[in-house]
């Protein structure tokens, strides 16, 4: 039996303000499969930033235990974390005076193992694989449309090759085609590279353009993770209204369109 690649167990995320406490997350329990793309999602304050954190080793539960990669979340704070996991931010986060090349090659040459030459190939060859020329290598980030820093920013995540991915709003601030392309590019990607990636998003387009499998927050904890027909089926107030309200129409035709499964 495959032992998951992120592996979440009696979670709970308690927040104190003053003499008032506040719980985010309650027993939660959650599993990410090997090879899968898993889209979180939830409404505003049920935690899914924070549990996208906690699964980084950012932040740390009250209780509980995170698995990632076979090792306590917590790990991932340490050198070497970014070979195992690769992390692309909503906004980007590139070094805003660092060339495109320098910010691809960040990672690389903070190990301080590699030559020159082969983390600049390297860069070079990332920058290529998420569909930038070489021209573009010199740029810097306000030289950038907001979807090749996109781009940049999955080249950076992904030049370590690290088996797992996680993704934060991917298509957040694009036009609709750009979206459309960056989905395009994800799921070429997801394939070739054999990962496993864990998408936070509320946008139902790419949510049903990309997701394997959708768990949902809800009620302190994931209510469901399933693929989605039996997520967008599934009886409850929050799924039917993010699911079968007005803006979810278009995305389930497309989800009619092109059906998903594991």
């Amino acid at each position: 039996m495959n032992t998951p690649v992120v592996e979440i167990k009696k979670l709970w995320t308690v927040f104190n303000h003053g003499d008032k406490a506040s719980v985010v997350h309650k027993d939660l329990d959650m599993t990410v499969e090997r090879g899968e793309l898993l889209s979180l999602v939830g409404g505003s304050g049920s935690g899914k930033t924070v549990l996208l954190r906690q699964m980084l080793g950012l932040e740390h539960p009250t209780k509980g235990d995170i698995t990632v990669l076979g090792k306590p979340a917590a790990e991932l704070g340490k050198q070497g974390a970014a070979s195992r996991v690769g992390m692309l931010f909503q906004q980007g986060a590139l070094f805003s005076a660092f060339t495109v090349l320098d910010n691809i090659a960040f990672p690389l040459r903070e190990l301080k193992v590699l030559p020159p030459d082969v983390i600049r190939e390297a860069a070079m060859v990332k920058l290529q694989m998420v569909g930038l020329t070489p021209d573009a290598a010199d740029k810097l980030p306000s030289d950038l449309s907001g979807g090749m820093v996109k781009r940049v920013a999955l080249a950076r995540a992904l030049v370590m090759d690290p088996p797992l991915l996680f993704l934060d709003e991917p298509t957040a601030g694009l036009d609709p085609e750009g979206a459309d392309s960056f989905c395009a590019l994800l799921r070429s990607l997801h394939k070739d590279m054999a990962l496993t990636v864990v998408m936070v998003t509320h946008d139902l387009d790419t949510l049903f353009e990309l997701s394997t499998r959708i768990a949902v927050l809800a009620d302190q904890k994931v209510i469901i993770n399933d693929v989605p027909k039996k997520v967008v089926a599934f009886a409850h107030p929050f799924v039917r209204e993010f699911f079968q309200g007005p803006r979810g129409q278009r995305a389930m035709q497309l989800l009619r369109q092109y059906p998903l499964t594991v």
